[in-house]
C-alpha cells in the first residue's frame, strides 16, 4: 500500500517532470518518422550520420548515468578523497577509445558493421568467438540496465514522497523508455540524449553550486571530516595507490568496450567528427565526475551515519542534498526541478542506450546464426521482441534485488566481465597475426576467473579485483599463443 510523505517535489514540479517524459516519447515518434529506409543500419546507427553536437551528448548522456548522479556520489561518500580515483579513470577511459575508435569507425563504414560482433566476426572468422563476446556483453548490458533501474526506482520513491512508489516508479519509467526506443532506434535515443545530456550538465553543477554557497562548502566539510572521520583523508597507502591503478584500468578497459558505444562510433558522420567528440570528452570529468565525487566527500560532513551495520543508505547521498537546499533555500526549488530532471535524463539515457544495444547484438549476431536467411523485418521485430523481454527481466530483477547491494558493487561486477572483451579489439584491430584460437582461449578463461573469484575472501582481491587478474591471463594467452604459432 502507498503512503504518502514529504516528497521532494510539488505538484508544479512533478507537472514538469512528466511534461519531460512526454516529449521523450514525441522525440521517439519524431525518429521514427525520420527513418530513412528499412534496415538494421538505419534502425540501430541512426543512417550512420551523426554530427558533432548530437555525437558530443549522446556519448556524455551514456557514459554519465544514474550510477554517476547516485553511486559515485555515494562511493565519495563511503571512502572519502581516494575516489579522487573516479576523475582519473574516467578520463582514461577517453584515452582507451582512441587507441582503437578511429580505426574501426573507418572499417565500419568500408565493411558495413553495426555492432562490435560484425567486428570481431569479420576479423576472426569464429563463430564460438563471435557468440561468447555477445554473450558477455548482453550480460553486462543487462547487469547495466539493473543497476540503473534500481537508480530510478530510489529516485521515484524520494522525488514523490510516496511510500511503496519504488516498484511503480520503475515499472512506468521502463515502459515509456521502451516506447520511445522501439519508436525509432539509435536515432530516437541520440535525440532524447542531446535534451538529456544538456540537462545532466547544468544539473550536476547546478546542485554543486548551491550546496557550496548554502552549507559552507569544502573549508567547512574538511574541518568536520578531520574531527569525526579522518580516516577519510589519510593518505594513500601502497596498497590504496595499486587499487587506485587496478580501478583505472578496470574501469577504462571496461567502459571503453561498451556495445553502447561501440554502436555510436560506427554512427559518426566521418571520423573528424569522431575525434573532436572524444576531445571534448575528455575535460567533461571536470565539470562532471569531479563535482558530483565532492559533493558527496561534503555528504560526510552534511548527513552523517549513513553506514551502518544494519543498512547502507549512501546511495542517496545526492538526493537528501536536494532535500536539504529545498529546506534550507525553499527559492532555490527550480534547482530540485532541474537536479531531479537531470538525474532522471541520466539513468535513462543509459538504459534506453544499453537496451537498443542488446536488441542489435541478438539481432544481428545471435538470431542469424540460429536461423540463417532470416528476412530484414523479422530481425527488427525479433530485436524489438528482445528489448521488451530484456527490459521486463531487468524491472523484475530490479524489484526483487532492491536492498541487495550498493550501485557501485553492481557496476563492478559487470566491468570485470566486458573488459574480458579488450584484447580481441584493441590488440586485433592494430596485429594482423592474432589468432582466433588464442583469442577464444584468453577470453573464456579470464571470464572463469573472473566470476569464479568473485566472492573470493583472499587478501590479493582487496586490492587486485578478480575480473583484472583474469584480463591479465587473458592478455597473456592471447600474446603466448599467437607468438607460440608464428615460432
Amino acid at each position: 500500500m502507498l503512503a504518502a510523505t514529504d516528497g521532494l517535489l510539488g505538484p508544479a514540479g512533478l507537472t514538469v517532470v512528466g511534461c519531460y517524459l512526454l516529449v521523450l516519447i514525441l522525440l521517439g515518434w519524431l525518429g521514427h518518422r525520420a527513418k530513412k529506409e528499412n534496415s538494421l543500419a538505419d534502425f540501430y546507427l541512426g543512417g550512420r550520420g551523426m554530427g558533432l553536437v548530437v555525437l558530443l551528448l549522446t556519448l556524455y548522456a551514456t557514459q554519465y548515468s544514474g550510477n554517476t548522479m547516485l553511486g559515485f556520489v555515494g562511493s565519495a561518500y563511503r571512502q572519502g578523497y581516494q575516489f579522487l580515483v573516479a576523475v582519473t579513470f574516467m578520463m582514461a577511459i577517453v584515452g582507451f577509445y582512441l587507441i582503437y575508435a578511429p580505426k574501426l569507425h573507418r572499417l565500419s563504414h568500408e565493411r558495413h558493421y553495426v555492432t562490435i560482433g560484425d567486428f570481431l566476426q569479420d576479423r576472426y572468422r569464429s563463430t564460438p568467438l563471435t557468440l561468447f563476446a555477445t554473450m558477455l556483453g548482453v550480460v553486462a548490458l543487462g547487469n547495466y540496465i539493473l543497476t540503473n533501474l534500481k537508480a530510478l526506482g530510489l529516485l521515484v520513491e524520494i522525488v514523490t514522497g510516496i511510500e511503496g512508489s519504488y516498484i511503480p516508479g520503475v515499472i512506468i519509467l521502463a515502459v515509456i523508455m521502451l516506447v520511445y526506443e522501439l519508436l525509432g532506434g539509435l536515432r530516437s535515443v541520440a535525440w532524447t540524449d542531446v535534451l538529456q545530456g544538456s540537462l545532466l550538465l547544468v544539473g550536476v553543477m547546478s546542485i554543486f553550486i548551491v550546496s557550496q554557497v548554502a552549507f559552507g562548502g569544502m573549508v567547512e566539510a574538511a574541518t568536520v571530516i578531520r574531527e569525526t572521520r579522518p580516516e577519510l583523508m589519510e593518505v594513500p597507502s601502497w596498497s590504496d595507490k595499486v587499487n587506485w591503478l587496478c580501478r583505472v584500468l578496470l574501469v577504462g578497459l571496461g567502459i571503453c568496450m561498451y556495445p553502447h558505444a561501440i554502436q555510436r562510433i560506427y554512427a559518426a558522420k566521418d571520423s573528424a567528427t569522431l575525434r573532436r567528440s572524444f576531445q571534448f570528452m575528455v575535460f567533461l570529468p571536470l565539470v562532471t565526475t569531479f563535482l558530483m565525487m565532492l559533493l558527496g566527500i561534503m555528504g560526510v560532513a552534511q548527513f552523517p551515519n549513513l553506514v551502518t551495520e544494519a543498512q547502507d543508505r549512501s546511495d542517496s547521498v545526492t538526493l537528501l542534498w536536494l532535500e536539504a537546499i529545498v529546506q534550507e533555500v525553499p527559492a532555490m526549488r527550480w534547482i530540485v526541478v532541474v537536479c531531479i530532471s537531470a538525474i532522471l535524463a541520466a539513468t535513462m539515457s543509459t538504459v534506453d542506450s544499453a537496451l537498443l544495444a542488446i536488441a542489435s547484438l541478438m539481432a544481428k549476431d545471435v538470431y542469424p546464426k540460429i536461423a540463417p536467411g532470416m528476412k530484414i523485418e523479422r530481425l527488427q521485430l525479433l530485436g524489438k521482441w528482445t528489448s521488451a523481454a530484456v527490459m521486463a527481466l531487468a524491472v523484475l530483477l530490479a524489484i526483487l534485488l532492491k536492498d541487495s547491494q550498493s550501485i557501485w558493487a553492481l557496476i563492478k561486477l559487470k566491468l570485470e566481465l566486458l573488459c574480458q572483451v579488450t584484447p580481441a579489439v584493441l590488440l586485433g584491430i592494430h596485429w594482423r597475426r592474432m589468432r582466433k584460437g588464442p583469442v577464444l582461449w584468453g577470453m573464456v578463461i579470464g571470464t572463469a576467473f573472473a566470476v569464479v573469484f568473485q566472492r573470493s575472501d583472499a587478501a590479493l582481491f582487496d586490492v587486485v579485483p578478480p575480473g583484472l587478474v583474469g584480463l591479465a591471463l587473458n592478455f597473456m594467452i592471447v600474446v603466448g599463443g599467437t607468438l607460440q604459432k608464428r615460432a
